[in-house]
């Protein structure tokens, strides 16, 4: 019961598997004040470097139109070739604006994470049209924040907009009956100030709420003991199965070693705690190491090679060293040629004795 009650609070943080699977679900950690503050910024852009473009395209357009430079017939398409007209020139005096905006509103999106592709947040769920599930989220603690955020966003730039329109409002209101030209400039610059102050004040937003979100996001990922435990297991292997198998593989080890013990040249031993069992046949580079072991090992490596008259030479620097440096089915390491070889040649050579 108590590892349950553990287990039931996410109190670790998320491993990199538990975040990596989040995203490509396309659960990401992702501002929409970031988006906001990069539309209003494309739109300062566009407005600034192409508003006059756009404002003169269109303004001879509709002024062209107006004086009758587009008479409509009576003729089948008439109504058409002036719809298509007008809607190619209209494009092509906002493109600009148009391409700044797109620009700004992917810049938004990929500032804050990589390219994703993923269909799962698309995907059908019960959770999303039970009325249970809705209300849950309706009245959740995240909704509230979001509430708030919302109420104290709309509330600074409310104050920002005011601060920077006032000054000038009066003045916009007095061209109302003058030159449209005159007013329409005063109002482009009116809108370009306002754009800014809201774009000024939109970073410190957009920072606080990507801040937020993220560590929003973060421990939401949050995880209990127990999923770690699982995903270790996932990842890593069951330790009780790992333990097994490595028992299985060493098991198979000493039992192909011991049948490879009678074949040996010579068992090279320090008395009690290690035994090297070497082979040397005529035409190889080296000895090869077939056995090795330390303890229980190393006296069955013994009682092996004597069951079996495979000569044993005590030298325990040799063989802790041989014991450490060469593994099974290796060669002995250079520096270890010259001892190896003295008690591999007085071992032939006592065979010959015995021979003769």
């Amino acid at each position: 019961m108590a590892e349950f009650e553990h287990d039931a609070e996410r109190t670790e943080d998320p491993t990199a598997k538990r975040l990596e699977e989040a995203i490509e679900r396309g659960d990401v950690a992702k501002s929409t004040e970031v988006n906001t503050l990069f539309m209003l910024a494309g739109s300062t852009l566009a407005l600034f470097a192409f508003g006059g473009f756009a404002a003169s395209e269109l303004t001879e357009l509709f002024r062209a139109v107006l004086a009758g430079a587009y008479p409509v017939s009576d003729e089948g398409f008439s109504y058409a070739r002036l719809g298509e007209t007008l809607f190619v020139k209209v494009l092509i005096a906002i493109a600009p604006a148009l391409a700044v905006l797109i620009a700004a509103a992917l810049a938004g999106n990929f500032i804050q994470h990589r390219l994703l592709w993923t269909f799962q947040p698309l995907m059908p769920q019960l959770s999303r049209i039970s009325p249970l599930a809705g209300a849950k989220r309706l009245f959740s603690k995240q909704a509230a924040i979001g509430l708030a955020k919302g109420f104290a966003k709309l509330a600074v730039v409310g104050t920002v907009m005011y601060l920077v329109a006032a000054p000038e409002l009066d003045r916009v209101l007095s061209l109302a009956g003058g030159e449209l030209m005159q007013a329409m400039s005063a109002a482009m610059t009116l809108v370009l100030r306002l754009l800014i102050g809201v774009c000024s004040v939109m970073v410190l937003v957009a920072a606080l709420d990507w801040l937020w979100t993220h560590h929003s996001w973060y421990e939401r990922h949050r995880m209990s003991v127990r999923e770690i435990r699982e995903e270790h297991k996932q990842t890593e292997g069951d330790p009780t199965v790992k333990a097994k198998l490595r028992q299985i593989r060493v098991a198979r080890m000493r039992k192909r070693m011991m049948t490879e013990v009678p074949k040996a040249t010579v068992v090279i031993t320090n008395p009690t705690h290690f035994a090297v069992a070497l082979k040397y046949e005529s035409g190889m580079n080296a000895p090869l190491c077939v056995a090795k072991g330390m303890d229980v090992l190393a006296q069955r490596i013994r009682e092996l090679a004597r069951e079996h008259r495979v000569p044993v030479v005590e030298n325990p620097p040799l063989a802790r060293a041989l014991h450490k440096s060469v593994e099974i089915d290796e060669e002995i390491p250079a520096e270890h040629y010259k001892a190896v070889a003295e008690i591999i040649g007085y071992v032939l050579r006592l065979r010959r004795s015995f021979r003769s």
